[in-house]
């Protein structure tokens, strides 16, 4: 895991609107508007939440980590309308993070 792979996501990630990180495990969790959405996991992967409104872009399911829930594998971060598509369908299952 490296600080330099996590600034480029969140470089990429800014398409979307503000997103902020903080470190989790050795990973890093990854939040729009409050909600938690994905994060990078072993392996460097990034990984977003499965959801119904993401269910339609055909995304490659991965396990973030031994006993970890499937996640979808986000492997093109260069469309970046594509990107922000997928994040913000994302975003409108989950909950917001109490403050």
């Amino acid at each position: 895991m490296t600080k330099e792979h996590k600034d480029y996501i969140l470089e990429k990630l800014q398409i979307v609107g503000t997103i902020f990180c903080r470190p989790m495990m050795g990973g890093y969790l990854f939040y729009y508007d409050n909600i938690l959405f994905g994060g990078i996991y072993e392996h460097d992967n990034f990984l977003i939440k499965k959801t119904a409104s993401n269910e339609k872009y055909g995304l490659r399911e991965e396990i973030p980590y031994v006993g970890g829930k499937p996640m979808y594998l986000m492997e093109d971060l260069e469309d970046e309308e594509l990107l922000r598509n997928i994040i913000l369908d994302t975003c409108k299952d989950l909950p917001k993070k109490k403050k």
